[in-house]
């Protein structure tokens, strides 16, 4: 796609919200547009760049033998509540229950998540070594999300 063909819609100014040059920068190119307070959505430049940013990633754990995963964004309380981190967390985690009332996350880390899962794939020391990745979104209610785009 020709660069004249996408939706850029550039700033002059630097935009209020911005704390942090890296952000401004985001914004004033037309790669982000804020949502509501840390929540952003990736404008058509600024999806190509995260597509490539992920590909220069992917190409890196790749050589080192790395194996991708994909993690669930709503995770269930049990590993959390294992890790004592559910209690722990306060209120930046964003919580949620289902129809059963089964307790939920929305994802702030993936560390309980590959934790469960490499115990489960790797049940002998013999199986250890294994490295894991995943590229992915994650959720967090920050008291003051003020560094933009992570």
């Amino acid at each position: 796609m020709r660069f004249s063909k996408l939706t850029v819609p550039t700033l002059r100014e630097k935009p209020q919200e911005a704390e942090i040059a890296s952000h401004e920068l985001l914004l004033r190119a037309g790669m982000i547009r804020p949502m509501a307070s840390g929540i952003y959505s990736l404008l058509p430049l600024g999806t190509k760049a995260l597509a490539r940013i992920e590909s220069i990633v992917r190409e890196k754990m790749d050589d080192v033998g790395a194996v991708e995963l994909v993690l669930p964004n709503l995770q269930p309380s049990e590993p959390w509540k294992e890790s004592k981190r559910w209690y722990e967390y306060g209120q930046e985690m964003i919580r949620l229950s289902d129809r059963h009332l089964r307790e939920f996350c929305l994802g702030p880390t993936a560390e309980e998540m590959i934790t469960a899962l490499a115990s489960w794939a790797s049940p002998s020391y013999r199986d250890l070594g294994a490295i894991f990745y995943q590229i992915q979104t994650k959720f967090r209610d920050e008291i003051r999300p003020r560094f933009g785009l992570l």
